[in-house]
């Protein structure tokens, strides 16, 4: 069944395209940047919400497999428009040990910049991004707000990146 009035205001960034830099909190008194991660490759996970069933399967995925993003080098970030305080209690329950940023005010401005952001519903597309060591977009996927897009994809990406020359863009 496909959502109406889901339009994007931003094109889906794809591959090529320069990283939107942000800065956003991730504790109530604690900001993370994009640019605070540039030399290291970057994955940025946005979902909906924190305890829906599907956001809350893939976050347990990627922590399940965190240990393959670290071999590459790699970063993940994950990105909802829920609060610091959802995302606490969110990560504590699962164990998460990877960031969650709050994109919660002005709500759904990152994911808004990357194309990734649901207008009707408020909230943020399900979409995953791999981005470079110089802050380019390598890889992104925009899933199907019901489907878990598992962690496939992105080690694939890690692993053709990490295959480049110097992991610069050919």
């Amino acid at each position: 069944m496909k959502s109406r009035g889901s339009k994007r205001t931003v094109q889906f960034l794809g591959p090529g395209a320069a990283a939107p830099d942000f800065t956003l909190p991730v504790t109530p008194d604690q900001n993370l940047s994009l640019s605070d991660l540039k030399g290291k490759p970057v994955i940025l996970a946005f979902y909906p919400a924190d305890w829906s069933p599907v956001c809350g399967d893939q976050m347990t995925v990627y922590n399940e497999v965190l240990s393959e993003f670290h071999k590459h080098d790699a970063e993940l970030l994950g990105l909802s428009v829920d609060g610091v305080w959802c995302h606490q209690a969110f990560a504590k329950d699962r164990r998460l040990h990877f960031p969650l940023l709050a994109d919660f005010e002005p709500k759904g401005e990152v994911a808004r910049k990357y194309g990734a952001y649901r207008n009707r519903e408020g909230v943020s597309e399900r979409a995953l991004f791999v981005i470079d060591r110089r802050g380019v977009i390598f890889w992104s996927y925009l899933s199907p707000i019901a489907v878990n897009p598992g962690a496939d994809g992105i080690l694939d990406a890690l692993e053709r990146m990490s295959n480049r020359v110097g992991g610069a863009v050919e």
